[in-house]
């Protein structure tokens, strides 16, 4: 007896999509030849997301490739929404109109999740962007995700846990505005929030832990890039969300590691308290 699920025979290719293509790699790091040609969807949440800090957001997604879907969702007869009706022609972003039939319901969430889900299953999308603060779009990134798909998700502080874990990696876009010059006294630059945030016990206890799943040549040193998987592998860790560019700023910032630049640039860290 032949099984089905949703429609079609269950094992089989969906139209446009290869076996090959049904489990794609995740992308760590920055913009790569691999990353050329990926075709990137952004989707975003009006309602629960600032139009602020979309330049940024757009800058990050060019590790996973060209930002081709953009698509902002909201009801556009509000006020509140203005500056991002602005921002839809200065950034080529299509704007999707979605009434608030139900007091107290957002219809978003629902159109949002809609339209990711066909843009999943046409298989031309290499990886998603979804703004919002929203615990909603959980499930939705959890999905997108078993497809072999990364999703990145940028919201503010107060976003919870579920969503940020659901994500490949989450970003505060709080952390993506510019950081005020330093204080000096007397000549000495003070010390930075990004540097007291380095020492965080939990982003200690995640770096050590991701450090000694590595394995580690005669010296002791593991490679940056394999520290970095690990550690995105047990959460939605960026080094953005601690006020720093790259893993590697972050790193040379805890004194519990030392940094060692090699041959071809690559870096390598050591654990030394």
């Amino acid at each position: 007896m032949t099984r089905y699920a949703v429609g079609r025979p269950l094992g089989s290719v969906l139209p446009g999509r290869d076996c090959a293509s049904r489990v794609r790699p995740a992308i760590t790091g920055s913009m790569t030849d691999e990353s050329h040609g990926r075709n990137i969807a952004l989707l975003i949440d009006a309602d629960n997301a600032s139009s602020q800090t979309l330049d940024p957001v757009l800058t990050i997604l060019a590790e996973l490739g060209t930002v081709n879907i953009r698509r902002v969702y909201g009801n556009w007869s509000k006020p509140a929404l203005k500056g991002w009706r602005d921002q839809t022609v200065r950034y080529g972003i299509e704007p999707q109109q979605q009434f608030d039939l139900t007091k107290g319901k957002n219809a978003t969430d629902m159109k949002m999740t809609i339209d990711a889900m066909d843009l999943l299953y046409r298989g031309r999308v290499h990886g998603f962007g979804i703004m919002s603060s929203d615990s909603d779009f959980m499930p939705l990134a959890m999905r997108i995700r078993q497809d072999g798909l990364p999703v990145y998700g940028f919201g503010t502080s107060k976003t919870s846990e579920a969503f940020r874990q659901a994500c490949t990696r989450f970003i505060d876009v709080t952390a993506l505005r510019p950081a005020p010059a330093p204080d000096t006294v007397n000549g000495n630059t003070s010390a930075t929030a990004a540097g007291k945030t380095a020492m965080d016990p939990e982003l200690l206890k995640l770096l050590v832990d991701a450090y000694d799943a590595v394995k580690r040549d005669e010296r002791g040193f593991v490679n940056l890039s394999e520290l970095g998987e690990r550690a995105g592998n047990r959460s939605s860790f960026d080094a953005r969300n601690y006020g720093y560019k790259r893993l590697s700023d972050l790193i040379e910032a805890v004194p519990n590691f030392q940094t060692e630049r090699r041959d071809g640039g690559r870096i390598y860290v050591k654990r030394v308290r």
